[in-house]
């Protein structure tokens, strides 16, 4: 069964790869995504509540969609959607910032990660498995997909924010048995875009990054964005907070904080500013070469 996997894996993107449009599908984990034992959700489902946002929960198959641009430059950004590790906000936090990326060259690959969390009092592990196993997957398939395995970032939004930046400093720390053909060593992404992170602090102090935030001189670039007004756990000291931990380290970073915005504007057309926070990350993008063909 797994070679059959592999077999109609390399099927599906060499007949993708002769259409950019048709986007490529891939189960993360082949023979089932690492679960607790006696572990049972109930079936994936979309959730409506009249605001216009596309929300969907009781994932329990992760997946990364690869869509690939007209003239792609070699760059790849996952793309991590927010919604509390509860729900992911499939749409303005996931496809539509996929078709802007893909309007400048970028491929990207929208992570469809589990959710709800497995258990509200822990910490959701898995997660970070699917965005660690995500990036196996990409540099393993690499020259299949004409991306450059130097050239993979991660963009997340709220929890996706989170996960972008655990993504980035903790790579490496697998919690789950590894797989040669589908992992790789260092899981590192090349750079990390996270949009008003959620879980950096807590709610009693929010000036003081939680102990898990460790910036280390291997840490990747990064680009942070986030509303003043943002509040609580969300709170934009945060991503303050994570911007000089690398300044102390000299390592590449940049912020851009919005004086109004709040939390979860996304790709909403908002009349503030902060919609226009993709052009000002694309301009770090090219600043720092990711955007050269």
């Amino acid at each position: 069964m797994y070679k059959l996997f592999l077999s109609a894996l390399f099927i599906a993107i060499s007949h993708s790869s002769l259409n950019a449009a048709d986007p490529i599908v891939i189960k993360l984990w082949p023979n089932g995504a690492p679960e607790k034992p006696g572990f049972k959700i109930e079936a994936e489902q979309e959730l409506q509540k009249g605001d216009g946002i596309k929300r969907v929960t009781n994932v329990s198959e992760p997946t990364l969609t690869i869509q690939k641009p007209e003239a792609p430059n070699g760059t790849t950004v996952i793309v991590c959607p927010g919604g509390g590790y509860s729900i992911l906000a499939i749409e303005h936090e996931g496809t539509q910032v996929c078709d802007f990326l893909n309007k400048l060259g970028v491929t990207t690959a929208l992570l469809k990660y589990r959710v709800p969390r497995r258990d509200p009092n822990q910490p959701s592990i898995e997660p970070l498995q699917d965005a660690q196993r995500a990036m196996g997957i990409l540099r393993h398939r690499a020259s299949d997909l004409g991306l450059r395995p130097d050239r993979i970032g991660i963009l997340g939004f709220s929890a996706g924010g989170h996960l972008s930046v655990m993504a980035a400093l903790h790579a490496n720390d697998r919690t789950y048995p590894q797989d040669p053909a589908l992992d790789v060593p260092d899981a590192t992404p090349n750079f990390a875009i996270p949009v008003y992170p959620a879980y950096l602090v807590s709610k009693e102090d929010t000036f003081r990054l939680l102990p898990e935030i460790r910036v280390t001189n291997q840490s990747p670039p990064l680009c942070l964005i986030h509303a003043h007004d943002d509040k609580g756990v969300t709170s934009s000291s945060a991503s303050a907070l994570l911007y000089l931990e690398y300044k102390k380290l000299g390592l590449p970073a940049e912020l851009h904080l919005y004086a109004k915005g709040g939390h979860g504007f996304g790709m909403k057309q908002t009349g503030l500013p902060t919609a226009e926070w993709l052009t000002r990350t694309s301009e770090w993008m090219k600043a720092m070469g990711w955007l050269d063909r």
